[in-house]
This record gives C-alpha cells, sequence and structure tokens, in this order.
C-alpha cells in the first residue's frame, strides 16, 4: 500500500437530485510517481472522477483512497493540501487582485514564512513564464496565461499529487511543449500526474498510461498503442485518431503490408512511414 498514490474501489456515484449514475463500478489504481492520462467524450464522468480525488465529492458506493487516507473521512481542506486540482475554467479559481497574490495565497493558508512565500511564488511564476505579470490582475490574462497561472497556484505549494484538466485548451504547440516539458519535470520529482484530456495528440505523445471512460465507466486501462489501435474502444469512445495514424492504417490495408502496433509518436510514425515508402 506504501507505494500506491490513488485506490478506487466500486466506485459509484450519482448527485442527489439525480437517479442517474454518473460513474460506475470504477476500479483505478494509481502508483506514487505516475503519469496517466484519462480520455473520454463529454459526459463520460471524467471531471467527476477527478473530483473524488480530493474530497469534493463523496462516492455514493465504494471507496476512494488517496494516500492511504478514505477521502469520506477527510475534509477537502486536508485532501487538497496532498493534491491540487487544475480545473477546465481557471478563472472560476481567482479572486486576488494580482497574479502574484495568487500564487501567493495557499501558501498563507498552509503556514509558510514570508521567505518562503517570497522564494517559491518567485521561482514558480518564473518556471511558467509568468513573472513578469506579477503585478497584474488575473483576469487581464490571455486563456493560455490563465491557465498557466491556476497551475501555478498549485504547483506553489508542492503537493504530492497533482491532476490537470484539460490544460491544452487555448496553449499553443510552443506552450505544448512546455506543458509537457513541466509534467516530465513533476514526474522526475516523483510527482503523481494525472491529465484530463481531449487532445489525443497530446495524450498519446506524452503519457505511458491511458484510461478510457464511457458513459461513467472504464473501458480501457493500458498503454496508449493498445487504445488508440483498437477499433472497438476508439469507436466505443468517440476518440478521433490523429492523422498520421489513420493514414498508418490506411497504408497497411492499400499496400497490404503488416503493421507495428508499437509506434504512436509523430516521429516514430513519421520515420516508419518514409521507411514503407522507400521499400515497396
Amino acid at each position: 500500500m506504501q507505494d500506491i498514490a490513488i485506490e478506487v474501489h466500486n466506485l459509484w456515484f450519482k448527485y442527489k437530485y439525480s437517479d442517474e449514475w454518473v460513474l460506475k463500478n470504477i476500479n483505478i489504481t494509481i502508483r506514487k510517481g505516475e503519469s496517466i492520462v484519462i480520455l473520454g467524450e463529454n459526459g463520460s464522468g471524467k471531471t467527476t472522477l477527478i473530483k473524488h480525488f480530493n474530497g469534493l465529492l463523496k462516492p455514493s458506493r465504494g471507496s476512494v483512497k488517496v494516500l492511504g487516507i478514505d477521502t469520506r473521512q477527510a475534509s477537502v481542506a486536508q485532501l487538497s493540501r496532498k493534491v491540487g486540482i487544475v480545473f477546465q475554467n481557471p478563472f472560476h479559481q481567482f479572486f486576488s487582485e494580482t497574479v502574484w497574490d495568487e500564487v501567493a495565497f495557499a501558501l498563507y493558508n498552509f503556514g509558510f514564512t514570508e521567505k518562503e512565500i517570497k522564494d517559491r511564488v518567485e521561482g514558480t511564476l518564473k518556471l511558467l513564464g509568468l513573472y513578469k505579470y506579477k503585478n497584474k490582475s488575473p483576469f487581464t490574462l490571455s486563456g493560455g496565461e490563465m491557465r498557466r497561472l491556476a497551475l501555478a497556484s498549485i504547483l506553489v505549494y508542492d503537493p504530492e499529487i497533482i491532476v490537470l484538466d484539460e490544460p491544452t485548451v487555448g496553449q499553443d504547440a510552443r506552450n505544448k511543449q512546455k506543458l509537457a516539458e513541466l509534467i516530465k519535470l513533476m514526474v522526475d520529482m516523483k510527482k503523481t500526474v494525472i491529465v484530463v484530456t481531449h487532445d489525443i495528440e497530446f495524450a498519446i505523445e506524452n503519457f505511458p498510461r491511458v484510461i478510457v471512460l464511457s458513459k461513467g465507466e472504464v473501458i480501457a486501462d493500458g498503454p496508449p498503442n493498445q487504445i488508440i489501435y483498437d477499433d472497438i474502444i476508439v469507436k466505443k469512445s468517440r476518440i478521433i485518431r490523429p492523422p498520421i495514424i489513420s493514414l498508418l492504417l490506411r497504408l497497411g490495408e492499400v499496400c497490404d503490408v503488416s503493421i507495428d502496433y508499437s509506434k504512436v509518436k509523430f516521429k516514430d510514425i513519421a520515420n516508419y512511414i518514409k521507411g514503407l515508402a522507400g521499400g515497396d
């Protein structure tokens, strides 16, 4: 149990005002230091699931344990120190007058010293390219900058588990690459990183494990190549394959060649297609 970050066991959930189950018999184990991505169409239950990770929602049936703590027995404040969640609409999380104060807020609540606060806020803002905006209002930032600010407000207090809900929305290719590098850095720091996204290309390029939800159920859990090349999973979850993977599959049909289904990254597939074209 010591190496388990999150354990979801027979989780069922529905809202009090509804008879419809939003989550149905979810069973997931996430180990410390893992980086995983959760995929699924709108309404599949992704955001509802991650809200169980810091106690914002409690199971209707079953259990969720975070670092060995049953979320039904802990407050959101206790769990938030261990699990930082950046939600899809970051502007709903802002209430301070300046970028600096927004990032510093949690540190004051957690009792950090003035020097620790200054060092942590300055370092985090620089890491995410936001230091030049330190005296600006959060609401004057662009959508992409707001998302980075929301992430900064979590990273600054150094939680063990970091959850990002649709972090690539509003980010250009350069900032997506920076985000990927930041996720790798967090994993190198032994953080557990969980990302919810519709960005299938970002998902399969950067994560070794993919969990797919559909209508409140886990329909797949494994490495990206086992997900993206499986016609049944793709159809059921309404995943749209990256064009280069669709091209590879079509080439396999037209040229009647055996496809290497281990390849999912753009550069690997591009080089593989070049190899096929250079042959027969």
